[in-house]
C-alpha cells in the first residue's frame, strides 16, 4: 500500500499530468482537498472508489484515513491543488506517515503561478529586465513568516514577486513594495486561474488596490508584481541568434 500525493495542477481537470491522472484511475481511495480541487478530476477515479473530501478535516482525521487505508492494503491517491512543492501542507503529513512506515510518492503538479502566466500570455522571465521569479506570501492565520523573508527584502532585489495568499494584504503588498519598484510599477492580478471563472485585473502598483477596492476578489488569487510584466523594448535572448554557438547547432556563425 503506498500513498500518492499529486499536485492536481490549477484548476482545470484536463492540466493534470498524465501521471497523475493515471494515478487516480488505480486508486481505490482518493483524499482531495474539495474547498480548492475541482470536483470534475473525481471523474478520473475508479466509479467505485471512496473519496474522502478533507476540507473540513483534521490532520489528525487524514491520518487516520491513511492508517485505515493501510491496514486494508488500499492505495490511496492524496490530491492537493497546484504543485505539492509550495504551500501544499504535504510536509506534515509525510511526517506522519513516515511514523508509521507508510510509503508514500509524490507527482509534481502545474503550479498556480505558471497558470497565471499563462493566462496573462507573458514570459516571466524577461532579458536584462528580469531574470528570477520570487514565490512568496504574507503571513496569515496558518502560518506566519520567517523573520528575513519579507515583501520588502525580496522587492530589493528587483525580481518579478509572485504573491500568493496575499489579496486580503493588497494595501500591505503596495505600501511595501512601491519604495522599491516605482508606482507606476506593472501589476496583475489573477484569480482562479484556469479555471471557467478566471479572472484578471491588470494595474500598477498606483492604482491597483482602487481596482480591487471597486469590484473585490476574495481568495484564490495571485498578485504578480515586476517591470517584467510590461517589458516590450527589451533586448532579445541570444539563444537563437544565428552567431550563438552552442553545441546542438552545428553550423558555422553567419
Amino acid at each position: 500500500m503506498t500513498v500518492h500525493f499529486i499536485g492536481a495542477g490549477p484548476g482545470a481537470a484536463d492540466l493534470i499530468t498524465v501521471r497523475g491522472r493515471d494515478i487516480l484511475a488505480r486508486s481505490p481511495v482518493c483524499l482531495y482537498a474539495g474547498s480548492i480541487v475541482p470536483t470534475e478530476l473525481l471523474d478520473y477515479c475508479p466509479a467505485d472508489a471512496r473519496l474522502v473530501d478533507t476540507a473540513p478535516m483534521s490532520l489528525d482525521e487524514i491520518e487516520a484515513e491513511y492508517v485505515a487505508a493501510h491496514r486494508a492494503g488500499h492505495n490511496v491517491a492524496r490530491l492537493h491543488s497546484g504543485d505539492l512543492s509550495v504551500w501544499s501542507a504535504v510536509a506534515e503529513q509525510i511526517r506522519r506517515l513516515q511514523r508509521h512506515a507508510i510509503p508514500y510518492t509524490l507527482t509534481p503538479g502545474v503550479p498556480s503561478f505558471a497558470a497565471a502566466a499563462a493566462a496573462l500570455g507573458r514570459e516571466l522571465t524577461i532579458p536584462e529586465v528580469g531574470q528570477s521569479l520570487v514565490l512568496t506570501r504574507v503571513s496569515g492565520r496558518a502560518s506566519k513568516m520567517p523573520d528575513g523573508e519579507t515583501l520588502a527584502a525580496f522587492g530589493a532585489t528587483g525580481a518579478t514577486l509572485a504573491i500568493h495568499l496575499a489579496i486580503h494584504a493588497l494595501d500591505q503588498v503596495v505600501a511595501e513594495l512601491t519604495p522599491h519598484y516605482g508606482a507606476e510599477c506593472p501589476v496583475a492580478i489573477v484569480a482562479h486561474a484556469s479555471w471557467p471563472q478566471q479572472r484578471i485585473v491588470k494595474g500598477t502598483l498606483a492604482d491597483i488596490a482602487d481596482k480591487i477596492a471597486a469590484d473585490p476578489i476574495e481568495r484564490t488569487a495571485i498578485i504578480l508584481v515586476g517591470r517584467a510584466l510590461g517589458a516590450a523594448d527589451f533586448r532579445e535572448s541570444s539563444l537563437y541568434d544565428p552567431a550563438y554557438q552552442r553545441r546542438f547547432r552545428g553550423r558555422e556563425a553567419s
